[in-house]
């Protein structure tokens, strides 16, 4: 049986997925195609460009706790055609995976980490990244969207009633804010101090992937080189657990 934590947290990600269909569904019927020149306002491309550096993100998460490749792959297709809903619903997919004794300890590290059961270790040491490409990676995107954020705001505040017309532009917010509700559960679970999250969070809200990867970023510096990068889904204190000690090594 689910702890009422875990059944809170399916509650929150099936309503925001419903949202999002809701949304992307009543969009199609009532504005057409998203695929049309005339959309593509320079808000509209700027949030969509910050949309899919945080489905970089997601789907590195992904690729990691997924250990075949092939449904990794069709996960991150999901992902990148339909990016809110397909967020929301692997997480309610791997909230559904937790075991009646896992819902009711850490949830945040058990969604997290990848079950040790599903792959060998062998395949596990394989599999580990080099911190290195990861700090590399994540830089680059954040000079892409700092160069985006140029972009937007080189005509003028996008803070105008206008932008928001075509109906596309609300339905893009609305999945902007779907990743970005999950990115910033992240950051305040790995954060110690809840001043240092909530500062994150609201950079976050306010310039999006500017401040995602940045963060990203801050965290792979605390690894040492040899260490995998999918250390940094969790907070300090909870990388010693026996248990996941046991994982690593």
């Amino acid at each position: 049986m689910a702890s009422s934590a875990v059944i809170g947290w399916r509650i929150l990600f099936l309503l925001l997925g419903c949202t999002m269909a809701t949304a992307l569904v009543y969009t199609v019927a009532t504005d057409g195609s998203p695929f049309r020149e005339q959309i593509l306002s320079r808000v509209m491309v700027a949030t969509v460009i910050d949309i899919y550096i945080s489905i970089v993100a997601i789907a590195t998460w992904i690729s990691y706790k997924e250990a075949n490749w092939i449904t990794s792959t069709i996960w991150i297709v999901f992902l990148v055609c339909f990016s809110g809903i397909t967020t929301c619903a692997y997480i309610l997919w791997q909230l559904w995976q937790l075991s009646s004794q896992e819902s009711f300890e850490d949830i945040m590290y058990h969604v997290l980490i990848r079950n040790p059961n599903k792959i060998g270790m062998d395949q596990q040491h394989s599999k580990q990244s080099n911190v290195m490409i990861a700090k590399i990676v994540f830089i680059v995107l954040s000079c892409l969207m700092a160069v985006n954020l140029v972009y937007l705001f080189s005509a003028g505040s996008p803070f105008r009633i206008e932008f928001f017309t075509p109906h596309w532009m609300v339905t893009t917010l609305i999945d902007f804010c779907i990743d970005a509700t999950v990115l910033s559960i992240w950051m305040f679970y790995k954060e110690e101090s809840w001043l240092t999250a909530i500062f994150w969070i609201v950079l976050l809200l306010s310039f999006g992937s500017i401040s995602t990867c940045p963060f990203i970023v801050k965290e792979l510096f605390k690894l040492n080189s040899g260490d995998p990068p999918h250390l940094i889904l969790l907070k300090a204190s909870h990388r010693l657990k026996e248990g996941y000690v046991q994982i690593i090594q």
